[in-house]
């Protein structure tokens, strides 16, 4: 026999407050019935079910998925390549972008008078390609040399820096140079070789 236990003023209320259920465990020994307390979830409706074994089994693959895998399978060296291609282009992409990005915004807001000492710039640009007629050498030197000597002229700061770290360059080259050269015309004499006085 159950007994349930509750609110009895409310009847909707006995779902949401605790009930305790008691179930009849049989007779004692003073011939009064025993009860035990019951959790409502160990209370079953319905009688239980045997458990069934279940496995899951893999469905066979279509034509369809076999003709992708087979093209995945072809494809996969030419992605892998284009993979490694986007990884070693992605960061000069970047920084191009960086460098377009911080141009229009130097542009939007120039400095005063850029403009003007622009166009003296690109003017003796223009002024060196004409004057160097004839002779390829002369078209790459009148151009890059007036360029060079308008630009120093309007931002001296930045001509001598860049000055400076090209000379630097130039002469660590110039003793790398050195150094090669004077080991391939004077090669090393081995200890053994040298004759004992």
């Amino acid at each position: 026999m159950l007994k349930v236990t509750g609110s009895g003023a409310m009847p909707g209320a006995l779902t949401l407050l605790p009930t305790t259920v008691s179930a009849a465990a049989g007779a004692g020994p003073e011939g009064q019935e025993e009860t035990a307390p019951l959790l409502r979830d160990e209370l079953s409706l319905y009688p239980a079910a045997p458990l069934q074994q279940s496995r899951y089994v893999e469905p066979e693959a279509g034509q369809l998925e076999e003709s992708v895998a087979t093209l995945r399978k072809v494809l996969e060296p030419y992605t892998d390549w284009c993979r490694g291609t986007y990884s070693r282009i992605k960061p000069k992409v970047q920084s191009a972008v960086r460098f377009g990005n911080d141009t229009y915004s130097y542009l939007k807001d120039p400095p005063k008078d850029f403009y003007p000492r622009a166009g003296v710039i690109g003017f003796t640009g223009v002024l060196g390609l004409l004057l160097a007629r004839r002779s390829r050498v002369k078209r790459l030197l009148y151009p890059a040399g007036l360029v060079t000597v308008s630009a120093s002229l309007y931002y001296p700061e930045q001509a001598a820096a860049i000055a400076k770290a090209t000379g630097d360059s130039v002469y660590d080259r110039a003793v790398r140079s050195y150094a090669a050269v004077e080991k391939i015309v004077k090669p090393e004499k081995s200890p053994d070789s040298d004759p004992k006085p």
